[in-house]
């Protein structure tokens, strides 16, 4: 860091930013000007080469015509004139052949020989190497009769570009070498006034003596930035007065101050203390809440269940009821001797469809216990068990069919049918109905029809994901981020305890020590997602020792 602050000095920083900027408009300019010299010099060359091709073309023309050759070489012999020239040759048009018809060659230049293929190549001038080439038509009566070819050398023209080259190439070092000079010259004068300030500043570090002051130098912006300095030396000094004269009102106060810290002290001490009580008992008062929340789910589930229970029992009852009405008509008609044999076969249709009806609803009561039971005892137990995933969502949606069949809500659950596992029932059966009737109660609030989506599977043979979507009207962000806080609820007075989704959230994280989080938005729903360690059980083991 040191060596890169020392490299980038503001000497060196004001040389290089100027130099660069200098050299780079001088280059652009210079090359700029040299590009339109360049493109001057070549087509004052096209120029000369296009007239004198003209002008022999039109003096050519009447000895083409009248075929005189020699005439024509010897006319030619004018074109000596410009010293560029090197060939003019004249061809009659025969056909799609050139003939050669005359020349002008310079001494120790050899002819050039033409062929038809390049009159259309060389209509413009050529320039290539050292060469420039052209052909013209000689034209009489809108006929082409001829062409001229004339062949110039290109090196005046590579001399004078060469010396445009070197002359800008001079000009541009000595322009450089006057702002170099001109630069160091700046760059003195700037940094000779910062360099006496740093020399200040050194010093002033060296030494602490805050009396001494910055010069002015003559340039606007480091004299400001010197009154700067000085007010702030100024500032610094009478605060190190101040703080030398705080010190020694400190060092009188201290001993008083002690006393004061112990006193504070042992009264922070004994509020501390309080507040632990306080909060003990707010915790014990929590985790009774808690537990009344639990045991008031489940008198609320055995209150439902009795009730569904009573419907096929009373079904039962009448239809067992009617059954002892007929046999004693029956056994009535049997000792009187009036029994007819239509009126048996009446009694055993109707026994067959009252022991039916008896059988159906003595059976459903017994699954609807036995599913209470099931229920009532994974919440009441804490223990891990072998279960099927999905009978157990069947067993706690069925518990829950008493508050289901008020409402006409879907419920979906998503589950392989293979999916055993070992792990704690209880707390998955507290979760999933807190989430049911959490969706029911708040979500599905003014909604005729809602949909719940519950999604099981399990995450590398080691973890459930559980995702349970609803349809509701979600929950604004206020809310969303205290969701799992005790006594947070939207029915505050309407009966809602607000322990809910607090319970939820601890049977997740500390009965089966796993995670949840939420993702709603206002009018689109919610989406828990649950995961959770568990034991996967080969489904084939346990069908053959009989779990469920």
């Amino acid at each position: 860091m040191a060596n890169t602050a020392k490299f980038l000095s503001i000497k060196s920083l004001i040389i290089w930013v100027v130099m660069t900027i200098t050299s780079l408009s001088l280059i652009v300019a210079s090359g700029i000007n040299l590009f339109s010299q360049i493109d001057s010099y070549e087509r004052a060359l096209t120029s000369n080469v296009n007239t004198i091709a003209e002008l022999v073309g039109g003096s050519a023309k009447p000895y083409l015509l009248a075929g005189q050759t020699d005439e024509l070489d010897a006319g030619l012999k004018v074109v000596k004139a410009a010293d560029f020239v090197e060939n003019v040759q004249v061809y009659t048009l025969q056909g799609d052949k050139l003939v050669f018809f005359a020349s002008y060659n310079k001494d120790g230049i050899a002819l050039v020989k033409l062929k038809y293929e390049q009159v259309d190549e060389l209509r413009e001038v050529k320039i290539t190497d050292d060469v420039v080439e052209i052909i013209r038509p000689i034209v009489n009566e809108d006929t082409t009769v001829g062409y001229v070819y004339l062949r110039a050398s290109a090196e005046t023209l590579q001399s004078e570009i060469a010396y445009s080259i070197l002359l800008t190439v001079v000009v541009l070092m000595l322009c450089l070498g006057i702002c170099f000079f001109l630069t160091l010259k700046l760059q003195k004068a700037i940094t000779a006034p910062i360099e006496s300030m740093v020399l200040l500043v050194q010093r002033i570090t060296r030494q602490k003596d805050f009396s001494n002051r910055a010069e002015p130098n003559g340039i606007r912006e480091l004299d400001i930035l010197g009154e700067a300095f000085n007010g702030m030396l100024e500032r610094t000094q009478d605060h190190m007065q101040r703080q030398a004269d705080a010190e020694q009102e400190y060092r009188s106060l201290n001993s008083s101050l002690e006393e004061k810290v112990n006193q504070r002290t042992l009264a922070l001490k004994e509020a501390n203390g309080e507040l632990i009580q306080t909060l003990e008992k707010l915790h014990q008062f929590q985790r009774q809440m808690v537990q009344n929340e639990k045991m008031a789910s489940l008198g609320d589930m055995v209150a439902g269940v009795a009730h569904e229970v009573n419907t096929p029992i009373g079904l039962g009852v009448t239809a067992s009821t009617m059954m002892l009405d007929r046999l004693s008509d029956l056994r009535k008609g049997f000792e009187d001797k009036t029994l007819k044999a239509s009126a048996l076969a009446k009694f055993i249709n109707e026994s067959e469809e009252n022991l039916n009806i008896i059988y159906r609803n003595l059976n459903r009561a017994a699954e609807l216990i036995s599913s209470f039971k099931q229920v009532a005892v994974d919440q009441s137990s804490e223990n891990n068990r072998v279960f099927s995933f999905a009978k157990l969502m069947e067993e706690i949606l069925l518990s829950m069919r008493p508050k289901l069949k008020r409402v006409n809500h879907d419920i979906h659950v998503h589950c392989a049918n293979d999916l055993y596992v070992e792990s704690k029932a209880g707390p998955i059966n507290q979760i999933m109905i807190n989430l049911i009737m959490n969706s029911i109660i708040h979500g599905f609030e003014f909604m005729d029809k809602g949909t719940i989506d519950i999604h099981i599977q399990l995450i590398d043979d080691k973890k459930i994901n559980i995702i349970f979507k609803d349809n509701g009207k979600g929950l604004p962000e206020q809310l969303r981020k205290r969701i799992f806080d005790p006594f947070v609820t939207t029915k505050r007075g309407q009966g809602g305890s607000g322990l809910g989704m607090h319970l939820v959230y601890n049977l997740v994280t500390q009965a089966l020590n796993g995670s949840i989080s939420l993702h709603s938005e206002k009018g689109k729903g919610v989406e828990f997602n649950i995961i959770f360690p568990v034991k996967k059980v080969d489904a084939a083991s346990v069908e053959r020792l009989g779990a469920f």
